[in-house]
């Protein structure tokens, strides 16, 4: 094996079932393993906050290598992991097929399942998971639920910050009355018969935030594919389990994965693609549940059928061609590429699929918002997160355009807020959090 590793990145199976998977020294000893490794190499200093912690630990210890750890103080190392696998895919020269076999992100999920098992998880932090419930009973008193998650309400965001330790400056997504599917079963949307991809079928997985938290990003979705004349339906059987897998719970996720992929199968078996919304979700149908049970076969099928919004779109311009219409947006755009769209390993397709607006100024950047799903909201976590997110926020701030969109609108709303904490004068980007919203736009829908 030659060293950097240059093949083609291989994950294995995650053998979650293997009482050795959960077995406390050989977990140290494999921590210890790759952390030493890690230690000695450096290259994702500049990712998540989990490598300087870690480079901070060893070097400030005794011998100033790992042998005068403790391993009781890894961790913090373990907590700072957004599971965002930019380390594994962008980084670093030692994953499989390279002799040294390191995985840092799914090591990470290990130390977090282990401590799920022994019942270390808080219980606030269990029933942030619940996205499913916490969407329904939101969505039921939206009205109540924004008022109290508001940053400005001085009354319940203390409270909330002491008892289910989210930070009181940390912006929240707002719930919506009316649900997804409720609005999708409602707007008697048909395809263009007169469009070139007439033909395509697609099933829009809505996920738990395009469901409950911002519909307008599905809706959006569901006008662009009819303009184009694809035939698409919304559903949403559950959350794809990621909130979960944070938490290493990845019983859960197995579960929710063979339950979603049996209800997906029978739409792919009439001929319908499948489509995710955000990116996180895409990745989880994709690459995660079949390594988490590897050997279920709609699994498999689900993640051949799976493409994000914007991949999907590009395809059906590159094969087909997207219907006439799309007009220029003022102001130009500034596109965030996700950590997760990066880590399906399949371009930059938000970007690409934006470039598709004539005359239209668009900007990327490609590096982590530093928001990292539910992380990025805690009490210990809210500030290192918008400082991993200011470069980014500093680049929106510079550019000031008319649009700042992401694949995740979590990260676009982390990256505003970052932003709005520099000097200078505020922003007013338009309301679109995703860049399906700006195709939207684009056609007039």
């Amino acid at each position: 094996m030659s060293e950097g590793s240059l093949e083609a990145p291989v994950r294995h199976p995650i053998p979650w079932r293997d009482p050795d998977f959960y077995n406390a020294e050989k977990l140290d000893a494999e921590l210890r393993r790759v952390f030493d490794i890690c230690h000695g190499c450096r290259r994702c200093f500049n990712l998540c906050d989990s490598f300087p912690r870690l480079f901070d630990l060893i070097d400030g210890s005794e011998t100033e290598e790992l042998d005068s750890v403790d391993s009781a103080d890894f961790k913090p190392v373990v907590d700072a992991c957004t599971l965002c696998d930019l380390c594994f895919m962008t980084k670093c020269p030692y994953v499989p097929p390279h002799e040294f076999d390191l995985d840092f992100p799914h090591l990470m999920l290990r130390a977090r399942a282990l401590e799920a098992k022994q019942g270390k998880i808080p219980f606030t932090t269990k029933q942030m998971t619940q996205t499913d419930r916490n969407g329904k009973i939101g969505c039921s008193v939206s009205g109540v639920a924004n008022w109290a998650t508001k940053c400005s309400n001085h009354l319940t965001r203390p409270v909330m910050e002491a008892a289910a330790g989210i930070h009181r400056d940390a912006a929240l997504p707002e719930f919506k009355s009316k649900t997804l599917t409720e609005q999708a079963g409602e707007a008697g949307l048909t395809a263009d018969k007169n469009a070139p991809a007439h033909g395509r079928k697609a099933v829009i997985y809505a996920t738990c935030f395009g469901n409950y938290n911002n519909p307008a990003i599905g809706m959006a979705a569901l006008k662009v594919l009819a303009k184009n004349g694809v035939e698409a339906e919304v559903v949403y059987p559950r959350c794809c389990g990621m909130p979960q897998l944070e938490q290493g719970d990845i019983a859960a996720v197995a579960d929710s994965a063979q339950q979603t992929a049996k209800d997906f199968g029978v739409w792919i078996d009439r001929g319908y693609d499948v489509i995710a919304l955000v990116p996180s979700c895409a990745l989880m149908l994709k690459f995660e549940w079949p390594l988490i049970v590897p050997e279920d076969e709609a699994v498999k099928k689900l993640s051949r059928a799976t493409s994000d919004i914007a991949e999907y779109l590009v395809d059906i311009a590159k094969n087909e061609g997207l219907a006439a219409g799309l007009t220029p947006l003022d102001g130009g755009v500034t596109v965030h590429i996700a950590c997760h769209a990066r880590a399906q390993n399949m371009g930059q397709k938000a970007a690409e699929m934006l470039r598709l607006l004539p005359d239209t100024d668009i900007n990327v950047i490609e590096r982590c918002s530093g928001h990292g799903g539910s992380w990025g909201v805690m009490k210990d976590n809210f500030e290192v997160a918008l400082k991993i997110g200011k470069p980014v926020a500093r680049d929106v701030k510079k550019q000031n355009p008319g649009h700042v969109v992401s694949e995740c609108p979590l990260a676009r709303d982390h990256i505003l807020q970052g932003a709005g904490r520099l000097d200078g004068e505020a922003l007013n980007p338009s309301s679109a959090q995703h860049p399906i919203e700006l195709i939207a736009r684009a056609y007039g829908l």
